[in-house]
């Protein structure tokens, strides 16, 4: 059995071992960051503090039930006959002036029951009301860094895939430089061409393996710079090994450009001018209204606004009621019979060394902060609204005439091959359009992957979810003939 049972164990291994490893999708890679990412989890624990602030507050709103434990022994006159009294065992006899001058020492055992309640503390509700708007401002803040990771791991996810799609250009380079060379060696041996030919071949094929072996390395670095961003040391999922093609990319970014296509399709200036600024003012307007750093800092205004109240309400009076039950017993705790006290306390601390004059300016200061920095969310919102937009609008154009530019150095480099073997062209010709034909993939490559970020970028600026990117892993829809 033993022999049996080894073989069927290195059998299930292999059969594991060779099984292919997962498909790590970009809808996987963004669920992933959104739950594990280091970033992510950090900008959570923070909000989740900050909104407990809001729950300290209650501290001047709700009431305290505090129990008190004791034990005393004394023979202070005073103290010995309070202790007595308290203890409900007074007789004629403690009166005695000798005994109330000298009196023995005497335990007491004392317990009590306190509840305290706040009735009217101004700065604890207004304290409440404003850490509840920091803690929002918090959340919108969390919002605003998931969002800008989904941004992040967009661009690394594809990252990754440009890398490898490079390292496949430059795979395909590197066979046609041998090709190359072996086709120079063989005419310098036909006599067809001279030893320089071979020898320069040989030189831009090491060239070509050197930027391979480059390459290769990004590609490993990459890897690892996804599964950090991901919150993972490093995972053994499959990548994809091409971008999305040029029509594909065009088909899921074209309702990012459509804001301002519009106006620019239209053939009468004055009214394209018109049409493009209103466009423009209306795409901005929905920017600073949508975007979750523009919430955040309102949030963190309102907070600073309802804070400086705080600090004014400090000079306002406080109104707190008291109840409690106290039992003394000379034998244990909470033992007797017990007394009870009620009672309102009311305060005002018109002047307390000038604390409350120096809360009033730092809130005032934070305030004027924090509006600052509410306008200028709205104002960098505004902004990258429209260089998102026109990044966008100059790598679609990018990608155009890297696309057509792939075709053209294809066919230079057919033609020059062609004339070499036929001597009318030199190796470095032969070369040059062989680099030319690399470098021009390579941009292609390059270019659908700028396409790409710079339509998560749009979103983001936009205040939409970059993750709606996901369509480009969705097949193309399919067109049926037309008639």
């Amino acid at each position: 059995m033993r022999p049996f049972l080894l073989a069927a164990t290195l059998a299930l291994a292999g059969t594991a071992a060779a099984l292919p490893a997962q498909t790590l999708t970009l809808r996987d890679a963004l669920a992933r960051a959104d739950t594990a990412a280091y970033a992510n989890r950090i900008a959570d624990g923070t909000a989740a503090a900050t909104r407990a602030q809001s729950t300290a507050a209650l501290r001047g709103i709700l009431p305290t039930l505090r129990l008190e434990g004791g034990f005393v022994r004394t023979d202070d006159p005073i103290g010995a006959f309070g202790t007595t009294l308290r203890q409900r065992r007074i007789t004629a006899a403690d009166f005695d002036p000798a005994r109330l001058n000298r009196p023995d020492a005497i335990n007491n055992f004392q317990g009590g029951a306190v509840v305290e309640q706040p009735l009217f503390n101004a700065d604890a509700w207004v304290g409440r009301r404003a850490a509840a708007r920091a803690g929002d401002a918090a959340d919108a803040a969390a919002d605003w860094g998931r969002t800008s990771l989904r941004v992040d791991v967009i661009r690394a996810w594809y990252g990754v895939t440009l890398a490898r799609e490079r390292v496949a250009t430059l795979a395909d380079a590197a066979k046609a430089a041998h090709a190359h060379v072996g086709q120079a060696e063989s005419m310098v041996r036909q006599g067809l061409a001279t030893r320089s030919d071979a020898l320069l071949a040989a030189v831009g094929a090491g060239e070509v393996d050197a930027q391979l072996a480059d390459a290769e390395a990004e590609a490993r670095t990459a890897v690892r710079q996804l599964a950090l961003l991901l919150g993972e040391h490093d995972f053994s999922a499959s990548l994809p090994e091409s971008l999305p093609s040029a029509q594909r990319i065009r088909a899921v970014v074209a309702p990012d450009t459509v804001d301002t296509s519009a106006a620019e399709a239209s053939t009468d200036n004055t009214s394209t001018t018109d049409a493009s600024t209103t466009d423009a003012s209306a795409t901005e307007a929905s920017a600073t209204d949508a975007r979750a750093d523009v919430e955040a800092a309102e949030f963190a205004l309102d907070a600073a606004r309802l804070d400086a109240r705080r600090a004014r309400s400090l000079y306002l009076p406080r109104l707190n009621a008291l109840a409690r039950y106290d039992w003394n017993s000379a034998s244990r705790l909470y033992a007797g019979v017990p007394s009870w006290t009620v009672g309102l306390m009311a305060t005002w601390t018109p002047f307390a060394g000038a604390g409350e004059l120096a809360e009033r300016q730092v809130s005032k200061g934070n305030e004027a902060a924090a509006r600052a920095m509410a306008e200028a969310a709205r104002a960098r919102a505004s902004l990258e609204a429209e260089q998102a937009g026109n990044a966008l609008r100059a790598a679609l154009a990018g990608l155009a005439i890297a696309e057509r530019a792939v075709a053209q150095s294809a066919e230079a480099h057919r033609m020059v091959a062609r004339k070499y073997e036929g001597g009318l062209a030199t190796i470095v010709e032969l070369l040059d359009a062989s680099a030319v034909e690399t470098r021009s993939a390579l941009r292609f490559s390059a270019a659908r992957h700028a396409v790409i970020t710079s339509a998560a970028e749009r979103r983001k600026a936009l205040g939409r979810d970059p993750a709606t990117l996901v369509a480009l892993e969705d097949p193309a829809p399919t067109v049926p003939p037309t008639r």
